[in-house]
C-alpha cells in the first residue's frame, strides 16, 4: 500500500480519498519531504504575509456553534455591536501604520439591518479606497441572504457594490454533514458554502478556503473536505489559499477530551499541500497554530503566515494567544531566523 502511495507522490499523480487518508500512516518526515518539494516548486523560499487588521464588528449571533467561544452566550456574556464611527476610527489608526487590508468577519446578528453590514464596507472604501476589504464568510452571506430575502447571487452583488474586494474562507469548518450537524447545526450547509464561493468566483472575485480540524472529526473527513474544495477549484480557479485552522479548545461546548499533537497538525498541513494540487498557497495561520508551529509548517508545505493582524478576537476568545497581533519586525525576524525569505504581499498575492 505504502509503496504504491510513494510511487504516486514521486510521479506527482493526483491523490484520492484513500490515498489522502493513508498519507497519515507515513512518517512525518516522508510527508514533509514531498510537501516541501511542491511548496518550493511553486513558491521557492518565500514566506508570504501582509499588513492587515482584523475587525470583528459584532458578537451577537443567532446561531450557536458548539466550538465557538466568540459569540455572546453563557461562555461569553459580553454582547457588543460596534458603531460605524468606532470601526472607521480603528481603520484610521491602522491606515497610518500602512495596512493594505481589513479583514472583517463577525457574528450573524439579526438585531441590525443589512445596511449596517454594508455601510461598514461602503464607508471604509469611500474614505480609504486603497485598502482591500476582505469580508463576510460564506456563513455570513448565507445568513444575510436568508434574513433579507435575497438569493446568494444577489447578496454577493450587493457586497461588491458596497466595496467588498475578496471573501475570506471562514465558516467551512468540516464539510462532512454528520460532523457539521454535531458542531454547528443550523449554520450554512457544506453544499451551500461551496455554492456561495463558486458563485463568487464566477463574478471574477477571489476567496480563501478554511478547514477547522483537531476536534471530533476523523482524518478521512479532512481529506473529503480537501477533495470537495479541489473539485470547485478545478472549475473556478478562484481560491488563492487553503487555511487549515487548528481547533481552539477553551470556553466552548464541544468538550473535546483528547487534544491532538503538533505532529498531527504538521501532517495535516503537509497533506493539504499534497492533496490540493490546484491551490497556489497553503497558509499556516499563526493565530490558531502559534507562531512557532506556523514557522515550522513552512518546512512542511505551507508558504504563508497570514499577517500582522493587529487585533484578533474570535480565536483568542477560545484560547489562542493572538489578541494583540504581531509587529512587522516580529514576523520578519521569525521568517529570517528560520532561513526563509520574508515576502510582503497584497491580499491577492501580488
Amino acid at each position: 500500500m505504502h509503496n504504491s502511495l510513494i510511487e504516486k507522490l514521486e510521479n506527482n499523480e493526483r491523490l484520492n480519498l484513500e490515498d489522502g487518508t493513508n498519507l497519515y500512516d507515513l512518517d512525518i518526515y516522508t510527508i514533509g519531504k514531498y510537501a516541501d518539494k511542491i511548496r518550493r516548486k511553486l513558491n521557492g523560499n518565500k514566506v508570504f504575509y501582509n499588513l492587515n487588521r482584523h475587525i470583528n464588528p459584532t458578537n451577537i449571533c443567532k446561531d450557536v456553534c458548539k466550538f465557538c467561544a466568540y459569540s455572546a452566550s453563557r461562555k461569553n456574556p459580553n454582547p457588543y455591536t460596534m458603531s460605524h464611527e468606532d470601526i472607521l476610527e480603528v481603520v484610521d489608526k491602522e491606515d497610518k501604520k500602512g495596512i493594505s487590508e481589513v479583514h472583517i468577519v463577525s457574528a450573524h446578528n439579526d438585531k441590525v439591518s443589512l445596511d449596517w453590514y454594508m455601510g461598514i464596507f461602503r464607508k471604509i472604501k469611500d474614505k480609504y479606497p486603497h485598502i482591500h476589504i476582505k469580508a463576510l464568510s460564506a456563513a455570513e452571506v448565507d445568513f444575510l441572504a436568508h434574513h433579507n430575502g435575497y438569493s446568494y447571487s444577489e447578496m454577493l452583488d450587493i457586497m461588491i457594490e458596497n466595496g467588498v474586494d475578496s471573501m475570506p474562507g471562514g465558516g467551512a469548518e468540516i464539510f462532512d454533514e454528520k460532523v457539521r450537524n454535531h458542531i454547528c447545526k443550523g449554520k450554512v450547509s457544506s453544499e451551500n458554502w461551496l455554492e456561495i464561493h463558486k458563485l463568487w468566483h464566477q463574478k471574477n472575485k477571489k476567496s480563501t478556503a478554511t478547514m477547522l480540524f483537531g476536534h471530533v472529526e476523523e482524518r478521512t473527513h479532512r481529506i473529503d473536505h480537501m477533495i470537495r474544495l479541489r473539485e470547485i477549484q478545478d472549475k473556478t480557479n478562484g481560491f488563492t489559499a487553503f487555511i487549515p485552522l487548528v481547533y481552539q479548545r477553551y470556553n466552548n461546548y464541544l468538550k473535546v477530551k483528547t487534544y491532538f499533537t503538533g505532529v498531527e497538525a504538521l501532517k495535516t498541513i503537509a497533506i493539504s499541500r499534497l492533496m490540493l494540487d490546484n491551490f497556489p498557497h497553503i497558509k499556516a495561520y499563526w493565530v490558531t497554530s502559534t507562531i512557532n508551529l506556523a514557522i515550522l509548517a513552512q518546512e512542511f508545505g505551507a508558504d504563508d503566515l497570514d499577517g500582522t493582524i493587529s487585533k484578533e478576537t474570535i480565536q483568542s476568545s477560545a484560547g489562542a494567544k493572538s489578541a494583540n497581533g504581531m509587529s512587522l519586525e516580529e514576523i520578519n525576524n521569525h521568517i529570517i531566523g528560520a532561513g526563509f525569505e520574508p515576502t510582503q504581499r497584497d491580499s491577492l498575492y501580488s
